[in-house]
């Protein structure tokens, strides 16, 4: 009991310490605001009798002083004309008098009663003193170890090979616990899964370009010290699988080096306009097959990025969309601005994409089926990274595409002035 009084004479200090504290804020705004209204009435009362010269006449001098008869005030101007010109400060006495009171009035009311709202503070406080009570309550409590040998009989009847467990003891105090331990298995889970998958095909890549390799050795050990044609056409291949294997443990280094954060962006101000253009000029000098488009804005289109990433990203939407699209057909670069934004958009005539293909187009090694049988199929990285150099951007994709119509990329990226 003795406790209890104790904890209710605490909250109350703090109540009206809080309360005091609010008053005292208040009690400042309410002179404040007298003031300016007592300037605003004495500045428009002197307005008042400067409109009350004669006609040509100006005032020289301000003042306020006792009438000739040392009774009441006057105000006085001293016009140009050398003459003083009275009004009896009372004119303006009489005119605020009565609003005065009534303001005055009004605002001792208000400060009056703000005196009294402790109970009121008391009463707001209540729930947030009630949680500090109960939490160091808890605190204090000594935890059941029957509750805590049901956690570990929980978590240690875990499978690592069943997806689908959860910890679950049925205690209602161990609730909130156990959906923490569960969210944590949950992501620890699909990270594995995501590793696993990522291992498994850069694997299934790598093993490719290797092979070939290896039989072009073979076949170079068996015939190619002797046949001119056979040592031509293996060096070629090796020189080809070998660029391969590069550029593939370039792509997976770039990824791994995102997902671990140490993936640096030297981000500056840059013009969109400009750098798609330069992409736009290269991939003419590079493929010669297609017919490239340029459209741009008037103004520069400014955003805030790492420069060399912008136009890699740039490029490797080009570059998907020389590799399916026919020789001849036309790819379509442009900038635009948006309320907020500014984006870059790449478009071609080519094969186009199934509904089924456009969910899965930035996952990590992801080809169409048409893609796998393709010669130019790639390692279904590029898209991978394209997303992952926008998102680090705070940017977004829209891809709109149409089997045998083409496929258009949107990025967005946040405008700058």
């Amino acid at each position: 009991m003795g406790k209890k009084t104790n904890e209710n004479k605490r909250m109350s200090s703090i109540a009206r310490r809080i309360n005091m504290s609010f008053w005292l804020k208040e009690l400042g705004n309410v002179i404040l605001i007298d003031i300016v209204i007592a300037f605003l009435i004495v500045s428009a009362f002197a307005v008042w009798g400067r409109k009350q010269l004669p006609q040509g006449v100006g005032g020289m001098r301000y003042y306020v002083e006792k009438n000739e008869d040392g009774g009441a005030y006057e105000y006085i101007i001293e016009g140009s004309d050398e003459k003083k010109y009275r009004y009896d400060v009372k004119i303006l006495w009489d005119i605020i008098e009565l609003p005065g009171i009534i303001l005055l009035g009004m605002e001792t009311i208000v400060l009056f009663a703000a005196l009294f709202r402790t109970a009121d503070v008391r009463r707001r406080l209540k729930p947030l003193n009630d949680l500090a009570v109960t939490a160091e309550k808890l605190s204090k409590e000594p935890m059941d170890h029957n509750k805590i040998d049901d956690l570990e009989k929980a978590i240690s009847h875990l499978s690592a090979d069943d997806d689908e467990q959860v910890i679950h003891t049925g205690d209602k105090d161990l609730q909130s616990i156990e959906i923490a331990l569960n969210n944590l298995l949950r992501n620890m889970k699909e990270n594995e899964k995501r590793q696993m998958r990522f291992v498994s095909d850069a694997s299934h890549e790598l093993r490719t370009p290797i092979a070939v390799i290896q039989g072009y050795v073979n076949m170079l050990d068996r015939w190619g010290k002797e046949d001119e044609q056979v040592l031509e056409e293996s060096i070629e291949a090796l020189k080809n699988e070998s660029q391969h294997m590069k550029e593939l443990v370039e792509q997976l280094l770039f990824l791994v080096r995102g997902d671990s954060g140490r993936q640096h962006l030297n981000m500056e101000k840059t013009d969109l306009n400009r750098m798609v253009s330069e992409v736009w000029e290269e991939s003419m000098m590079i493929d010669e097959s297609h017919r490239y488009e340029f459209r741009g804005t008037e103004n520069e289109a400014c955003v805030l990025g790492d420069v060399a990433m912008i136009k890699q990203s740039v490029r490797i939407f080009v570059q998907n969309a020389a590799k399916y699209s026919e020789p001849g057909t036309a790819i379509i670069l442009g900038v635009k601005e948006e309320p907020g934004y500014v984006s870059y958009m790449i478009e071609d005539e080519g094969t186009g994409m199934n509904p089924g293909d456009l969910a899965h187009i930035f996952d990590r090694f992801y080809r169409s089926d048409e893609a796998r049988n393709n010669e130019t199929g790639g390692s279904g990285l590029g898209l991978s990274i394209a997303k992952w150099i926008v998102d680090a951007h705070g940017g977004t994709i829209q891809v709109i595409s149409r089997a045998d119509i083409g496929s258009r990329f949107v990025v967005r990226f946040p405008k700058i002035a």
